[in-house]
């Protein structure tokens, strides 16, 4: 199993809901991580990589709602990367339920497609919807919805 992951500012987008958000799913990898390593059950696994998913999904609507909002061009090529993104970690959330042993080809996959995702496929989006978001502000209502979810 690799090393933990680490943070570093160039993962950073700018926009700061965003990476917090980036933040978490990093989190929970680390989870997974932790909990393949450490010989946890079966069990623990299965809900670390039901939470990451269910948390990656949500992250994934904000996302796509924050370009469709600011127009962003490549709105809907973006969302078939995140689209599939789901098949691929679907597939591995089948097999472990299948009893197969997924976490250290799961973690390594979840790895290297998030930091090339935010170092590419996010960094594409970031000036339209920082422009967006100065131009008409993240209004609070939208702020208290998604603190419920990412909070």
């Amino acid at each position: 199993m690799g090393n933990k992951l680490v943070w570093t500012p160039d993962l950073n987008t700018g926009i700061d809901v965003i990476d917090k958000q980036h933040k978490r799913i990093v989190d929970y990898i680390n989870q997974l991580h932790d909990a393949s390593i450490s010989g946890q059950q079966r069990e623990a696994i299965g809900e670390v990589i039901d939470e990451l998913v269910d948390y990656t999904l949500s992250h994934f609507a904000f996302e796509e709602s924050m370009q469709e909002e600011a127009n962003y061009p490549f709105y809907k090529a973006h969302k078939k990367v995140h689209d599939l993104f789901v098949k691929r970690v679907s597939s591995y959330q089948e097999r472990f339920k299948q009893g197969d042993d997924v976490s250290e080809d799961l973690n390594n996959m979840l790895v290297t497609w998030l930091f090339n995702h935010i170092k590419r496929d996010d960094a594409d989006y970031v000036a339209s919807v920082k422009a967006n978001l100065e131009e008409h502000g993240f209004t609070e209502k939208k702020k208290g919805f998604f603190s419920k979810l990412f909070g």
